[in-house]
């Protein structure tokens, strides 16, 4: 069976990998981190920064599958510092409307590239 890829236009990849596939009725997003698309760098600034930069790289994934926000249905989100949860928090409030999606939050000790934040999520048709 052939994967059923997409990439986007505005999200970048930093390895072998798809920025999303599909499975059934189910797009699984690769994670993002918080690199600008147009300087191919990590997002300066703080964890505020890198987690919006996170969701517009997302969303350009979900928009170039023919998706959007409301669409998601689990998200995991990886920090590096557990301190910076609710910062964090306070960003993803306002990417998603009630009922929000059933997320995972996880401490790490280290993200590609020295990113702060990486998320991924899982979407439905």
């Amino acid at each position: 069976m052939t994967r059923k890829c997409i990439n986007a236009d505005g999200a970048v990849a930093v390895g072998p990998y798809s920025h999303a596939v599909e499975a059934g009725d189910l797009l699984f997003l690769s994670g993002q981190t918080p690199i600008d698309p147009q300087t191919q760098k990590l997002s300066e600034g703080n964890i505020v920064e890198q987690t919006k930069q996170c969701f517009k790289n997302l969303f350009k994934v979900l928009e170039a599958s023919g998706l959007t926000p409301d669409n998601v249905e689990k998200v995991n989100v990886f920090l590096t510092n557990m301190d910076d949860f609710a910062a964090m928090n306070e960003v993803y409030a306002t990417q998603f409307s009630a009922p929000y999606p059933a997320r995972t939050t996880i401490g790490v000790a280290s993200l590609p590239l020295g990113a702060q934040i990486e998320i991924e999520m899982i979407a439905r048709r």
